[in-house]
Parts: C-alpha cells; structure tokens; sequence
C-alpha cells in the first residue's frame, strides 16, 4: 500500500502580518465552529482511502490560534478515517503567545510530535516593523514550555532581508537561536508580495529592504553558521540536525503523494494537482468543491520531479530517476543540462544532478529551464 502525507489548513489568525499573502484570516473567530465542521465533513466524505498516511501537517493561518478541541477533532477524524503509520510525523504550526503548558501537553497526546515556531527574529524592533504580535520574550516561553512538556522535534523559522536588518542583527538572531538548538530550522528571504501592506510601504519608500548584496551575505552567513554547528544543510531553505530533516517537505520535494485539507489547501494525487477556493464563506458552503489545476503528462511529471528535486542540496538521483520514469535524465533532459552546467548553475556527479555555489544563489534561473 502507498504512503502520502496529509496537509490541514487553519486559516485563522489573531492579526495578518504586514509581509504575508497566504490565505488567513484576522477578526473571523466567530466563523471557527463552522470551518471545522465543514472540514471534518470533507475528511469524512474523501474516497480514497487505498493508502497509509506518514505525515501530517497542519499549517495555517495560525493552527495554535484556535482552541486545541478543534485539532484534537480534526486529528481524530483522520485518524478514523484513514491508516496513519505509527512512526507517522505530524506537525502543527505555532507562534509565540498563542499556546499554554496545558495546550502543548495535549497536542503530545494527540500525537502531534512535531512543532514549527514563527519566531523570524530575535529583534523586537524588526518584529515590530513586519507586523508580527509576539516578542523575543514570547518565543523563549513557547519554547521552553514545548521543551518541558516533551517535545523533541522543534522546527523554529528565521528570516533576513528584512527592512532595517543589518547582518548583525541577523548574527544576534543565530546566536541566541543556537543557544536553544533546535533540531531544524527553515530560513527564508523576506519576499515582498502584492497587495500586502509591506508591499505598500517598500513602494512608498517608508520602509527599505537590505540591497541584494547583502541579502546574498545574510544567506551565506547563516549557511556558514549553521552548518559548522552542525545542522546540515539539506534543501534550499531547511536546515536540520541529522534525523531531524522534515519528512513531509521532503515528501513534497519527492514528488510524493499528498492530500489537502481546508480553505486554499493544494493536494496533489497521481499527477492531478487540485485545489480548493480561497473564499473561506464559500468552502464552509460547499467543501468538496475543487478545482484541478493540472493532469500532468509524463515529460511534465518529469519536469517537475527535476524542478522539485533541485531545491535538495543532494540534488536529484540519477538512478532513482531512472526507477521512477525509466529513462536517464541525463539524456532526456540533455540540453537544459548541458545549458546549466556550462553555466556553471548546476553539476553532475555518480549519481546526482544538484546545484552549485553559484546555482544556490540564482536557484529560480535554473527552476525556469524545468517549468
């Protein structure tokens, strides 16, 4: 029997950061109730059932936000309905201030083993200045209270090139942050998305985003830090103490199987790629209603697969590859290889396809050749 993974979305939030375009929701605690019903409904009603389950996760929004019966329903309904592996990692997203000891020792009974912490940055002032609730203060209390309480696996989230960071403040935020160690952490660039209030205010020149030289230091630096502490660094964004690499990502990078589940959730099931609407009102109507975005043919399965795959530092198995498509990359994707490779944005070795230094830093170049 096959395994995939399982993705909730909880859309709702105590206030939208300035920087953010996900689909969420601030001032809709009233319409909670009727979401988790309506998604329960979808769990209850999804037919295939021909599968075990090996990760969950549950994103948002802010999942930690809603009361943890909520969760515990939605957990409970997956379970009954579907196989999930014993060894199953199931995550949920929380930030800082939004959880109790009492609320995180009942997500350990749930099953939930893994916890992903918005923390961005130590920086008070640069927390502020994007719109986040919570204070450094905050994340240490979460944080030590998941540690009190069991938790083992602790993904924590950072981000540089915010506007008014200095790659000292970055270097603080590392420090304190290993101080912790945690066993992954995910470090992204600040992207500036269309109609959000960041957007507005770069525009407008109110507030500055570090140049892109020093977005590419702030990068190298944290790589640098990291792994000489020894995280390794196993895909673009992702660092991880070994064992600790996050199974449901590496799922989607894969190209493994996965199920959504929510408002704006994607899934994505024997090369058909669905979705559901963004409209929250419209999905607590009728949850069941989707809309499938791709049939993938063959050669785009396995552009995604190369796409998917070089996002991994490790880069794409040649010889998994092979097994999976019964054809060598090598030969079928012959010139956009041989194009990135003579411009030194990606090598090849024994048995992997994968980028380079220089690759790292212009990785959407190389994406583009497998879109």
């Amino acid at each position: 029997m096959k395994e995939l993974g399982i993705y909730v979305h909880i859309p709702f939030c105590i206030r939208k950061c300035d920087y953010c375009d996900f689909v969420s929701f601030e001032k809709c605690s009233n319409k909670v109730n009727e979401y988790v019903d309506a998604l329960i409904w979808e769990i209850e009603n999804h037919e295939d059932t021909s599968f075990n389950v090996d990760t969950i996760y549950i994103g948002g929004g802010t999942p930690s936000y809603i009361d943890c019966d909520y969760i515990r329903r939605i957990l409970s309904k997956i379970k009954e309905k579907f196989i999930v592996n014993t060894d199953a990692e199931i995550t949920i997203e929380v930030n800082p201030g939004t959880v109790t000891k009492n609320k995180l020792e009942r997500y350990l009974i749930m099953g939930i083993n893994r916890l992903s912490i918005g923390l961005q940055t130590t920086s008070n002032k640069l927390l502020k200045e994007i719109g986040r609730i919570h204070t450094y203060e905050d994340f240490l209390k979460t944080y030590d209270l998941a540690k009190e309480v069991g938790f083992k696996n602790i993904n924590v989230d950072l981000m540089f090139g915010i506007p008014g960071q200095t790659i000292w403040n970055l270097k603080e935020s590392v420090r304190l942050l290993l101080y912790k160690r945690p066993t992954h952490i995910s470090t992204y660039s600040l992207i500036v998305e269309d109609n959000t209030k960041l957007k507005a205010e770069v525009d407008s020149g109110i507030k500055v985003l570090p140049d892109e030289k020093l977005e590419r230091e702030m990068y190298w630096d944290i790589k640098k830090t990291l792994e000489n502490e020894g995280y390794e660094h196993y895909e673009i964004s992702n660092f991880a103490l070994k064992g600790f690499e996050s199974k449901h990502n590496l799922n989607c990078w894969n190209q493994k199987d996965y199920i959504g589940f929510g408002v704006a959730s994607h899934g994505y099931i024997d090369g058909i790629r669905y979705s559901h609407s963004n409209n929250l009102f419209k999905y607590i109507e009728d949850p069941k209603d989707i809309v499938i975005e791709e049939r993938q043919s063959e050669h785009e399965k396995k552009k995604e697969y190369m796409l998917l795959g070089l996002r991994k530092i490790s880069g794409v198995s040649i010889s998994e590859f092979e097994r999976k498509f019964g054809v060598n990359p090598l030969f079928y994707f012959r010139f956009e290889i041989s194009k990135l490779v003579d411009g030194d944005l990606i090598e090849v070795d024994l048995d992997s396809i994968k980028l380079t230094k220089y690759g790292l830093d212009v990785a959407n170049q190389v994406w583009m050749e497998f879109v």
